[in-house]
């Protein structure tokens, strides 16, 4: 079943797809997910977001119930003309952190305010969150949240995304153990 929310401060529309029963539950599996048009719709290999997010609905599938909480949070929080400006910049030779620095912008400006609303609002009584993102937890959980556990959700690093996901686990703390190399 699909959920539809309204951010009242900047009117962005994100949506919960919720599959089985997760009212009043402990652990719900629940993949908190960034729009990401390049690697979601169009495949892109230079990121590890649409195989993220193909892998999160492959587990909440496994399980029989979860939450995909999908939020308008693209490229980080930049939007996607500034997302497209700092691929330029990688491919001149900078990596993700320096080129949205470069452009004005912090390394990672999302926030999960409203997910843990969404969250709140679906009335599950704690989760299970599939992440590599230690950032996301520390923030669900000053808001309030109950983060159970993390599900690591990793994929096989490749030629495009190598360097992309080492400087993640380098500079952005993401818990990823293929790219620690």
């Amino acid at each position: 079943m699909l959920h539809y929310f309204t951010n009242t401060l900047d009117d962005k529309e994100h949506i919960a797809l919720v599959y089985g029963d997760v009212a009043h539950k402990k652990s719900v599996p629940v993949r908190i997910h960034s729009e990401c048009f390049t690697g979601d719709v169009l495949g892109s290999r230079r990121c590890d977001c649409g195989e993220q997010l193909d892998q999160a609905l492959q587990l909440i599938s496994e399980y029989g119930y979860g939450v995909l909480i999908y939020l308008r949070q693209e490229g980080r929080g930049i939007g996607l003309l500034k997302k497209l400006q700092a691929y330029n910049l990688q491919d001149e030779g900078m990596d993700t952190v320096d080129a949205n620095i470069h452009l004005g912008h912090l390394p990672d400006e999302r926030e999960y305010t409203l997910a843990a609303l969404m969250i709140e609002n679906l009335a599950m009584e704690s989760i299970q969150l599939m992440t590599n993102n230690p950032n996301k937890i520390e923030q669900l959980r000053s808001l309030g949240v109950q983060v159970d556990d993390r599900i690591a959700i990793e994929i096989e690093s490749n030629c495009d995304n190598r360097e992309y996901l080492k400087t993640k686990a380098h500079k952005m703390d993401h818990l990823l153990s293929n790219s620690k190399k």
